[in-house]
């Protein structure tokens, strides 16, 4: 099997991508009083700490290797509601705190992205310009110069990670802001749904494709973006 740069390139984007995502939920919950993930020892840009064997490596490396679709998670930083000093406000937040970052570094990546655009041979500027709607620049990062493909790939990570993120389902950070707001009397049917959402979630990623083809358009916006 062939394993390209652009391979790495995407599978380290996506491993600083969803570090960052989970160290800012810490991060967040420790303004608010609650200490947990620093005492964890998760407040640390070291990867160790943070890596879930199947989320972190083999299931993105499955994606990146075969062509399905690449979906991945760091450990959850454990965080404890009952410390934060307005719990059901500030969970909010605490929530909101790793699909944020992700558009922050996106929006880092789009820009450097844009850089090396503006630098590029005026052929490949044009070809960029004129790449047909049904592909994304994504689709042909292997010929274009490594900042832009470093830059582009960083700046895509983040987008889909993030966005991916306030799917309202469990575990995604979408659905614990989901449930903030439920009424009650959805309460007990959801506890009962709960436990399977990640298979939910499976299935709507790798057997329907309706994760990808929601997404899609999102990332047609960051290819305008950077290419103009």
């Amino acid at each position: 099997m062939h394993i390209d740069a652009d391979t790495f390139i995407f599978f380290g984007a996506l491993i600083v991508a969803v570090i960052l995502h989970e160290i800012s939920h810490g991060v967040v919950a420790l303004w608010f009083g609650d200490d947990t993930a620093k005492r964890a020892g998760r407040l640390t840009l070291n990867p160790i700490p943070h890596i879930d064997p199947f989320g972190s490596i083999i299931l993105p490396a499955m994606g990146a290797l075969t062509g399905i679709p690449v979906i991945g998670w760091a450990k959850p930083v454990p965080v404890n509601p009952r410390q934060l000093r307005r719990p059901r406000e500030q969970m909010v937040f605490v929530s909101l705190a790793g699909p944020t970052t992700n558009f922050i570094l996106a929006a880092i990546g789009a820009a450097v992205a844009h850089f090396f655009f503006t630098r590029m041979d005026l052929g490949l500027q044009a070809a960029l310009l004129q790449l047909p709607s049904r592909l994304l620049v994504l689709d042909v990062l292997r010929d274009l110069p490594i900042g832009f493909v470093i830059a582009y790939s960083f700046a895509f990570v983040n987008v889909f990670l993030g966005l991916f993120n306030l799917i309202p389902i469990p575990p995604l950070d979408g659905s614990a802001i989901f449930e903030l707001f439920m009424p009650d009397e959805w309460r007990a049917g959801w506890y009962k749904f709960r436990p399977y959402g990640l298979l939910v979630l499976f299935a709507l990623v790798f057997w329907t494709g309706i994760i990808s083809t929601i997404l899609t358009p999102f990332v047609h916006v960051l290819d305008g973006i950077i290419v103009s």
